[in-house]
């Protein structure tokens, strides 16, 4: 079975896969992983046979698509959809109208994974949910 990724417009399906990666597993508190961007943002979900197992969402900043909230289920880590997400964000952000470039910030640990799907850390390190970050960013 292959896993599909596509737009969607099912935001309880992308908040439930963050709820079991950022809440639960790295522990970020619900007030700072759920906010009000999730109704202006373009969400991208993964799914394998109809089940979501990976998502991410993308806001519209002028020039900028920013990609953000980026979590793939434990049993589908180390598979390849990490980047296949970022890859079809990139895509995503592509074919909106003046979009120039697309920013993350990316969980430290993860920086080497972004570096290899062509984006460059920029800025200091900061902290994040608790968590340390840096921003990246890629022209498209």
């Amino acid at each position: 079975m292959s896993v599909k990724i596509g737009l969607s417009d099912d935001i309880a399906a992308c908040r439930a896969l963050r709820r079991v990666v950022f809440i639960e597993e790295q522990q970020v508190p619900e007030a700072e992983e759920i906010d009000d961007l999730d109704g202006v943002a373009l969400h991208l979900l993964a799914r394998e046979g109809g089940v979501p197992v990976g998502s991410a969402r993308i806001i519209l900043q002028g020039e900028t698509a920013k990609i953000g909230r980026v979590c793939v289920l434990k049993s589908h880590r180390g598979t390849g959809l990490g980047a296949a997400l970022i890859r079809a964000a990139l895509d995503v952000a592509r074919e909106q109208t003046g979009v120039a470039r697309a920013k993350l910030g990316a969980q430290i640990h993860a920086l080497g994974f972004y570096e290899k799907l062509g984006f460059v850390a920029t800025g200091p390190v900061y902290l994040d949910a608790g968590i340390e970050h840096r921003d990246m960013v890629r022209e498209l």
